[in-house]
């Protein structure tokens, strides 16, 4: 059987895809197919794309072709026009079946990823676990504990983490693994927190752990009405503590990664993690908009990662130092105090 391709309407940029110059094999994936995932990432995902631009290229090209496949499915259910329910569970089901290698198609995203997760021995089971995920959110649109949402986590984001770790091939898979699981959430989480209002006016979803709303007296429809208080401030206040706990948990794991890849994994991480300091310099207000880091900033933090890197090659201490903010300003609570002095938007 044939799949067709599936894939939204993205604009393919006109340059060629990147070179492998670093001397290694680079996957059996065609100059098209990369310039199309590359091109889903530049344009759907601009704050990790600028941290994918830092890996060497045999890593660079999956990720974009990983990236690709993840918004394949992720816009199914994100923005699924006039499909039904049922027609959209059948098109995650077909990207499935692609995916795995289990159908033929000729959607250059799928069969690229097809052939990578066969190159890299990407576990099958991350992927079932990420397409049942995607397949949740069709039928649910609120989450009683954490521990629920973790478990949506596990498959919308940890995942995601286990299959970029397949790819950079660390030395010890196992000593990585559980701390990829960990940044996964916290990038996850970090967006679920950034995109509270936007998750609302166009999914009608609520990420926020209810027991959470319940514990600060915060209704659903009080988010629905975008009515900002003190205890709006504390759930997110609840929830950004959380996230910081599994970033510190997750960068810690970035020294069992190769080399070349640690500083563009690091930069992900800083990156992700400067929405905190949107957020509380907003005073914790999601609800009248979007926090978006601007690319002045993104270039300002890529600086000031890499400068630091040059001199330490601790992923841990340069991390704390960027979001405890040594000298400049911090992100997460512990540096909230600081003053901040590069572009804040």
């Amino acid at each position: 059987m044939l799949i067709a391709p599936v894939y939204r309407s993205y604009a393919v940029p006109p340059e060629p895809a990147d070179e492998t110059t670093d001397g290694s094999e680079r996957a059996m994936v065609g100059d098209d197919q990369i310039a199309r995932s590359k091109a889903i990432q530049q344009q759907t995902g601009k704050t990790f794309h600028v941290a994918t631009r830092l890996l060497p290229p045999r890593i660079r090209e999956a990720t974009y072709v990983l990236y690709a496949f993840f918004r394949v499915a992720d816009e199914v259910v994100d923005d699924p026009g006039d499909n039904t329910p049922a027609q959209q569970r059948a098109e995650l089901e077909t990207i499935r079946a692609a995916a795995l290698g289990e159908t033929e198609t000729d959607d250059p995203v799928l069969a690229a990823f097809a052939e990578l997760r066969e190159e890299y021995d990407i576990d099958p089971d991350d992927v079932d676990t990420f397409i049942d995920a995607m397949a949740s959110d069709i039928d649910t649109d609120r989450y009683e504990t954490y521990a629920e949402l973790e478990a949506y986590m596990d498959g919308s984001a940890s995942a995601v983490g286990r299959m970029m770790t397949a790819v950079m091939a660390p030395d010890n898979p196992e000593q990585a693994l559980t701390h990829a699981t960990a940044l996964g959430e916290a990038f996850q989480l970090t967006n679920f927190l950034r995109d509270v209002r936007e998750d609302i006016v166009e999914r009608d979803r609520i990420y926020l752990p209810q027991s959470t709303l319940d514990r600060h007296d915060v209704t659903n429809d009080q988010l629905r009405n975008f009515e900002m208080d003190t205890g709006v401030a504390a759930v997110m206040q609840d929830e950004l503590a959380r996230a910081e706990d599994l970033y510190s948990e997750g960068v810690a794991g970035i020294k069992y990664l190769p080399e070349d890849c640690q500083l563009a994994v690091l930069l992900a991480a800083v990156l992700y993690a400067d929405h905190h300091r949107l957020i509380r310099n907003r005073e914790y207000d999601v609800l009248s908009e979007t926090p978006q880091l601007s690319t002045a900033r993104k270039l300002a933090l890529l600086a000031r990662t890499r400068w630091q890197w040059i001199w330490n090659k601790d992923p841990e201490a340069v991390f704390r130092n960027i979001t405890e903010g040594k000298g400049r300003g911090g992100m997460f609570t512990r540096g909230a105090k600081l003053v901040d002095r590069l572009p804040v938007r």
